[in-house]
């Protein structure tokens, strides 16, 4: 749905223009063919792209995610280097009941993300986690 909205949102702006710009029509279709016809693919091919690559999974020792569109990333965080574990949900995630959660760790790779879980699975991962944290020992540096 974010793609689909940010699509949508330039193909408005392209018909405007079209419609405002009294100059070469042929062109401004042509463009604005494109862009529908790359709208199409990308909201098409990113929801099954995604399925069949992002992958998460927590155990008692690490937190794994795998990433990526065509250089993809497998990450590993031992449990004893977490930092924070935090939720969020945007307007798009509360409409369908999704949450996101961000594992910060002491990596200069950045935080682990998980997008798109359903509230009662990503409610499990924080209680999950939180609890592994708390009852390993180390300062997470």
């Amino acid at each position: 749905m974010r793609a689909a909205v940010g699509w949508l949102v330039l193909i408005a702006l392209q018909v405007v223009w079209t419609v405002l710009d009294g100059g070469n029509r042929t062109a401004h279709i042509t463009v604005l063919a494109i862009t529908v016809a790359l709208a199409v693919t990308h909201v098409t091919v990113m929801p099954w792209w995604r399925y069949r690559v992002h992958r998460w999974e927590t155990t008692a020792d690490a937190v794994y995610t795998q990433s990526g569109w065509l250089q993809q990333e497998w990450r590993i965080a031992p449990i004893s280097r977490i930092q924070t574990v935090d939720s969020e949900r945007g307007p798009l995630e509360q409409l369908f009941g999704l949450v996101n959660v961000t594992v910060t760790t002491a990596s200069a790779a950045g935080p682990l993300r998980v997008h798109g879980l359903d509230r009662k699975t990503a409610q499990r991962l924080v209680d999950e986690l939180t609890a592994n944290t708390q009852a390993t020992t180390g300062d997470a540096t």
